[in-house]
């Protein structure tokens, strides 16, 4: 039987209680296709954090009744929520209603990021953003990139979150710092870990990869195993960019930076743009990437 803290944690972020399948990420679309619609939920986000904003200053407190009574503050499957500046969760339009009255400043993601935490740190220094993170998508049944969007009144925090198609580059760069812990603390038995399916470094069209800085060998790549033990300098992308000696300069000289170049997605299967973040550990390098739309 799942835990306590499990059901909680499906039911805060899982999404609004009826959502129908073509409402979820579908990363197998064409890249524009995903485009749009990511422009398209971050707007419908927008609109709903406007909504909500108006409501909590014409009615304050009367208005946690309101967010929580169903279908009032519900646009397809994205719903706001409102937690104090404390993390105590008072008003719901989805399924975490039950979360009413807890705090939960404590609440993990998938990969342990205290994103709640993420979010009340943020409102304290700004009264809008958001904060990216992996949730499971009950619709599709896996972990996908997610973004909460919140806005701070007074000293309520309204936030609606929808599931992202592609994951950000925050995420990558969080992903690379997991990948150097692990480097630093597993030596080189992290690689193998970085190139399996189940080594919990592959997620989606999110991936490491892993270039030696004495040779150039590639020694880890999540997203296209054929790559390793090929030569950084046989490898460029689909414009003829050495974009891997770029990161091996990047390395050497800085010790972190980034990247941009095209790439093939393994979800859409075509060439995109990406940005990749890379940071020197010791003789390797260690990246991973974001892709940020279709090539020209």
């Amino acid at each position: 039987m799942p835990s306590l803290k499990t059901l909680v944690l499906a039911m805060l972020l899982g999404g609004a209680v009826l959502t129908s399948s073509s409402q979820a990420a579908d990363t197998t679309a064409p890249a524009g296709a995903i485009a749009t619609r990511a422009s398209a939920d971050a707007a419908r986000t927008q609109a709903l954090l406007d909504r909500a904003e108006s409501f909590l200053r014409e009615k304050g407190d009367q208005a946690m009744a309101g967010f929580s009574r169903a279908g009032e503050f519900v646009d397809g499957e994205l719903y706001v929520y409102v937690i104090d500046v404390d993390g105590n969760f008072l008003a719901s339009g989805g399924s975490s209603t039950t979360l009413i009255g807890r705090n939960v400043t404590d609440l993990t993601d998938s990969q342990g990021r205290h994103f709640i935490r993420e979010i009340l740190n943020g409102a304290k220094a700004q009264p809008a953003g958001r904060v990216e993170y992996r949730w499971n998508n009950p619709i599709r049944g896996r972990n996908e990139p997610k973004i909460a969007t919140y806005r701070r009144v007074g000293d309520r925090i309204l936030v609606v979150g929808y599931y992202a198609p592609y994951a950000s580059f925050e995420l990558a760069k969080s992903l690379v710092w997991r990948a150097v812990h692990e480097l630093n603390v597993s030596g080189e038995t992290a690689i193998s870990r970085f190139n399996n399916l189940n080594g919990g470094f592959i997620q989606d069209d999110l991936y490491v990869f892993v270039i030696g800085l004495d040779d150039g060998i590639v020694r880890a790549h999540g997203g296209q195993p054929r790559q390793v033990g090929r030569k950084a300098a046989d490898l460029t992308d689909a414009n003829g960019k050495h974009f891997l000696l770029e990161m091996i300069e990047v390395a050497k000289q800085r010790g972190e930076g980034e990247v941009s170049y095209t790439f093939r997605n393994p979800l859409t299967l075509k060439n995109e743009n990406k940005r990749s973040y890379i940071v020197r550990v010791g003789n390797y390098l260690v990246g991973a990437g974001a892709y940020v739309g279709p090539a020209q």
